[in-house]
């Protein structure tokens, strides 16, 4: 088969081994062919196409970013891209599309699948909020990279007596915010799930500092936002194409915290630093094997469906089952990660 294959959304470190693993298996045990489209569904759009043969993949496993290039735009949301991505594939002679993703990126694939296209797609995203699946590639890198950063943060927070917020990607869940705030030891994690209530942030930050301590760390989820009839008000900061303003609710949460406590607060954003550089072994092995299952799924014929992990076992799930639903953080692992502050 001719077997077309895009990376859409956010980068995220991880997504060369996918690639890899779908052309090193698509022509070494199935025989096919397979054409990489530039810039995600954009590409397929206007027919940005380059071939994907075993010298393009060679030294990518341990690069970051994406040998394809991305975008944020969805052919089903744009007047006629459905159309024009239709067009490309059958211009192109693909018989079975690979698409790896995140939400956005998976809603276009399940609406492209109605269309009458093989499709099958593969979980990315750093905010590992996919459902159906229990880690997307990216996300071990991301939480690697954040919980260093606390680490980092803690002894400059300690030396000057500081209260340090350190700001991590997460609009509708924080599983970055959670993972790198239990494992870096963080006092306080602020996410989604839990709108925060800032009068006992406050009256947590004054007891510990009054009682054993002369610092504090709180990670906190740029969705994370302040409960309703609580004493902060703020309204999300959403940038021209829906993405939350990176800054927003740390900037906010430390100008309040020094206001109401009078200790010195810093904030640190760590932005698109966590989507950069070398990925994981973790994150290269999960892209490998979700590479490896999408091409083989494609191969037997299967269409409509995401290479998804569950426990240990990499399985196939039903995209119609996973559009419009997110993944969020369970309540024990944010219990987990307000006992131990």
């Amino acid at each position: 088969m001719r077997v077309g294959l895009l990376t859409g959304g956010g980068d995220v470190p991880g997504l060369n081994a996918a690639i890899r693993a779908v052309v090193k298996r698509g022509e070494g045990e199935h025989g096919h062919t397979v054409v990489g489209f530039r810039h995600g569904w954009r590409g397929l759009a206007d027919g940005d196409v380059m071939p994907l043969t075993r010298p393009h993949i060679r030294n990518v496993l341990a690069t970051g970013g994406t040998l394809l290039g991305t975008a944020r735009y969805h052919p089903h949301a744009d007047d006629g891209g459905i159309d024009a991505v239709l067009a490309t594939l059958e211009e192109e002679r693909i018989e079975a599309l690979i698409c790896v993703g995140g939400d956005g990126t998976l809603h276009a694939a399940s609406k492209v699948a109605e269309a009458g296209v093989r499709i099958v797609a593969v979980p990315k995203t750093i905010d590992n909020d996919v459902w159906g699946t229990d880690r997307s590639i990216g996300f071990d890198t991301a939480v690697t990279i954040a919980t260093e950063a606390v680490d980092r943060i803690h002894t400059t927070a300690e030396s000057h007596n500081r209260v340090m917020i350190v700001e991590v990607m997460g609009r509708h869940a924080g599983w970055i915010a959670a993972c790198s705030g239990i494992a870096g030891g963080a006092e306080l994690v602020l996410a989604p799930e839990e709108p925060f209530d800032i009068d006992r942030v406050v009256r947590f930050l004054r007891h510990r500092h009054r009682a054993h301590a002369s610092f504090s760390i709180i990670v906190v989820a740029e969705g994370a936002v302040p409960a309703e009839g609580s004493s902060m008000t703020y309204q999300t900061q959403l940038g021209p194409f829906g993405e939350i303003v990176a800054g927003a609710i740390g900037e906010r949460l430390g100008a309040e915290i020094a206001e109401r406590t009078g200790f010195d607060t810093r904030v640190t954003v760590l932005g698109h630093v966590q989507r950069g550089g070398t990925p994981t072994p973790s994150d290269r092995i999960l892209g490998s094997r979700f590479g490896v299952a999408a091409v083989d799924a494609v191969s037997a014929g299967a269409s409509g469906v995401m290479t998804a992990l569950r426990g240990d076992e990499v399985v196939l799930v039903p995209l119609a089952e996973i559009a419009g639903k997110v993944k969020q953080v369970p309540s024990d692992l944010l219990e987990v990660a307000g006992t131990l502050a």
